[in-house]
């Protein structure tokens, strides 16, 4: 599956409802401290913090990313239900890796200390987590 990752910055009406409906399967606590997902989108996008997955013009997942001069941090990853399994988070975490590595920073996954499927995600990617 060529899952295209993109820094959003222009995102059309159908990107916005397409992040809408991935950020509607995540778990509650993923979405904290935002209302709801409008919010969560509405800001990541303000902050240009969204990377994105996209596969045959629709997205699949996202992610949010905050940079530094020596770490990125990726929060908030999340892919709609119905194409989890088939390689979009890892295809978002390891473009992000690349595109930390190429700017001299290492990528964090960050996410509550008390979700251990976030744990168990990291590990299993040979990424460090850090606590949100």
């Amino acid at each position: 599956m060529p899952v295209i990752v993109q820094h959003l910055t222009q995102p059309s009406d159908q990107d916005r409802q397409d992040l809408l409906k991935i950020y509607a399967d995540a778990p509650d606590w993923l979405l904290l401290p935002f209302a709801n997902a409008e919010a969560l989108v509405e800001q990541g996008l303000r902050e240009g913090r969204l990377l994105a997955g996209r596969f045959n013009d629709r997205l699949l997942g996202a992610a949010w990313v905050e940079r530094d001069a020596d770490n990125w941090r990726l929060s908030r990853l999340c892919v709609r239900r119905v194409t989890r399994g088939r390689g979009v988070a890892r295809r978002l975490l390891e473009e992000a890796q690349r595109l930390a590595i190429l700017q001299g920073a290492a990528l964090r996954l960050s996410a509550p200390a008390d979700q251990p499927d976030a744990a168990a995600f990291a590990e299993h990617l040979g990424l460090t987590l850090q606590p949100a």
